[in-house]
């Protein structure tokens, strides 16, 4: 166990050694590998920003009917009844043609012309109405194929149903979904990328290391050391690039998030960058630094296989 131990011990120095003998080079590794995980930093937050936008919109969206002026109230009020029964639906909001008036009259009491033109029609042109709000955003589907399937019909057997406005708010939240599905595919292949040239320089950066100590390695071969105690030091050193990036972005991120959450917080509908990043900091501390191990470890085990098999 003592003798594991003291081999674990030499293994991490001798990375360590490695890492800080590397300077200008090992430095330049870990700017690449910085701007990489920054990159996937960013891509944590702007996900987590059109989830919220998207979400913001959803909670919104509503399905609307609008019924014929002439619709009775008792006949309204049964399809009131009808949609509350159904396990979609969360709630359902009546509107009378006179309190959808009022409303109007309130939002327009600055427009005059617009005033004095209902004033003009002697009749209230609005219509009585049903808000229905699902459960879930996905259910509005089902919810208008009911209302189309089991057509609202007066006494007198006609239909009572003007419009249903559920089609144009259903198109903007799949264009939104359609965006935020191709923003997150452009971010995966740009983190793919830089992810790519890291590996690259880390890769280079490590076997200009174990060129430098190839008389080092030669002679650990006729001692009979083992590939994974030649191998050890130069996984710990692209460790410690990947670790020692992701600890300089986490603290990037901290003056980074507070500033752009200062500017962009009102135009973000009130997501705000930092309260995120403080919320979530294990998450995003475990996916930044374990990106980190990954790039870094990864790289090392390239290089050095290819150099054992040589």
């Amino acid at each position: 166990m003592d003798m594991n131990w003291m081999i674990f011990k030499r293994v991490l120095v001798s990375g360590g050694k490695s890492f800080l003998r590397g300077g200008a080079v090992s430095a330049a590794t870990v700017l690449i590998m910085t701007v990489t995980l920054s990159i996937i930093g960013s891509l944590i937050f702007l996900s987590a920003l059109l989830t919220f936008t998207l979400n913001t919109i959803k909670d919104k969206v509503d399905v609307s009917v609008y019924f014929v002026t002439t619709a009775a109230q008792a006949d309204i009020l049964a399809v009131k009844s009808q949609l509350e029964q159904l396990p979609q639906v969360q709630s359902v909001t009546y509107t009378s043609a006179d309190d959808a008036l009022t409303a109007f009259r309130a939002r327009h009491a600055t427009d005059q012309l617009t005033l004095q033109a209902l004033d003009e029609l002697g009749n209230n042109p609005l219509d009585a109405s049903l808000e229905v709000r699902a459960k879930d955003p996905s259910e509005y589907d089902s919810i208008v194929k009911f209302l189309e399937a089991s057509p609202a019909l007066s006494a007198g057997g006609t239909s009572i149903v003007d419009r249903i406005n559920y089609a144009q708010n259903k198109e903007v939240i799949d264009r939104l979904s359609l965006a935020i599905a191709a923003t997150r595919e452009i971010g995966f292949a740009v983190v793919i990328l830089f992810a790519f040239a890291s590996i690259l320089i880390a890769f280079a950066t490590i076997r200009l290391a174990i060129y430098v100590a190839k008389d080092e390695i030669a002679v650990m071969r006729l001692v009979g050391a083992s590939n994974a105690y030649i191998q050890g030091p130069f996984i710990v050193t692209g460790i410690i690039t990947g670790v020692t990036a992701a600890i300089a972005v986490l603290l990037l991120l901290w003056p980074a998030t507070w500033y752009a959450g200062v500017r962009t917080q009102a135009w973000f509908g009130g997501f705000s960058i930092a309260g995120y990043y403080g919320s979530h900091f294990m998450l995003v501390f475990a996916i930044i630094m374990l990106s980190g191990i990954l790039l870094g470890g990864i790289a090392s085990v390239l290089a050095i296989r290819k150099y054992l098999k040589a």
